[in-house]
């Protein structure tokens, strides 16, 4: 068998006859080059499939993304509004988020929005719903939604030209919805986002509704209603009344309030929103720290100085314990008997 001398250069692969050697030298030269070259076009198979790993890993992580935290979607949550009652001066330049806080009345959503105003670029306008004409209609609504998303609602809470993120909280029974499908339409197309802030306790929520409603009327701090008070005084003036509840219709308002809250969170759905709870809150402030990075604010240390009014066991407030007690025991609603804070 003939040998042969493989000699590589710039230009050409020249093979020369060489003297006889070893059939198990060539044997091993022939064997080095496969090895060589099979290296080489591995190399450049396995860098292509990667690169189109990547890119398929890419893609499936920027489509799995909420809108709130892809790039390209987060523009129509930043805005810069122009109000027609004055001017934002400095801050023109600087984005505001626009929010709305949707939640049942005695859920905690006032003593929520006293700690989302405790930051000094947040203004929480307060329940403007609450007022009948202002959500008599679509166009009552809409008018306004505008007004406050303009940064031309004033309020005790308006923090105006430097305000960072601007909303209010908006009951669910407050044309809220009736409306919903209007409602949802504006909050996309406008880029507002949504806070559901609910009980989980929908027992404690009753007895506060109660409470709440027979202090309208008897006006127990000196002739004067408070729906809030900032002192443990007020608080255990308040607290001293003791409601009595239907147990007949109790399963069935448990219920009832149940199914709304699941409604709201299905017919806003598709709205950029997050939901929370009043007792999560309560017993973990860094809840709040997740609010502040939805809203896209700086975090900082939000207070109250609101006092909450019923504490303690719920069989030191309803007067009819015992019969609330035996309604529910036994029932999916037996943990709303028990301390859940």
């Amino acid at each position: 068998m003939a040998e042969y001398i493989w000699v590589f250069n710039k230009e050409s692969l020249i093979i020369k006859p060489a003297p006889k050697k070893s059939p198990l030298f060539l044997r091993m030269i022939v064997l080095m080059f496969a090895m060589v070259f099979g290296v080489y076009i591995c190399s450049i198979c396995l860098k292509q499939i990667s690169v189109e790993t990547m890119t398929k890993f890419e893609s499936i992580k920027v489509i799995g993304r909420p809108p709130h935290e892809t790039k390209l979607l987060e523009i129509p949550f930043k805005h810069y509004p122009i109000p027609e009652t004055f001017n934002r001066a400095e801050c023109a330049h600087n984005p505001v988020r626009f929010f709305a806080i949707l939640s049942m009345q005695r859920s905690g959503s006032g003593w929520f929005e006293s700690l989302l105003n405790s930051h000094k670029n947040v203004s929480s306008n307060g329940e403007i719903f609450s007022v009948k004409d202002r959500r008599s209609n679509i166009s009552s609504i809409v008018q306004t939604l505008d007004k406050v998303y303009n940064l031309d609602w004033f309020s005790s809470a308006s923090k105006n030209e430097c305000s960072a993120a601007t909303g209010f909280k908006w009951m669910l029974n407050q044309g809220l919805m009736d409306h919903h499908e209007e409602i949802v339409e504006y909050f996309n197309r406008r880029g507002v986002s949504a806070i559901f802030l609910f009980r989980r306790n929908l027992l404690r929520r009753i007895v506060s509704v109660l409470a709440n409603s027979y202090d309208r009327y008897a006006k127990l701090l000196n002739g004067t209603h408070k729906s809030h008070v900032h002192s443990e005084k007020e608080a255990d003036t308040l607290s001293k009344y003791k409601p009595m509840i239907n147990c007949t219709k109790l399963i069935t308002d448990l219920k009832e309030m149940e199914l709304t809250a699941a409604k709201a969170i299905e017919y806003f759905n598709s709205t950029r929103h997050m939901v929370l709870y009043y007792e999560d809150i309560v017993r973990n402030r860094t809840v709040l720290k997740d609010v502040e990075e939805f809203l896209r604010i700086p975090k900082k240390r939000l207070k109250s100085h609101q006092v909450k009014i019923h504490n303690g066991p719920l069989a030191d407030h309803i007067r009819n314990w015992d019969d609330v007690k035996t309604t529910l025991t036994g029932t999916p609603y037996e943990d709303f008997l028990h301390a859940d804070y």
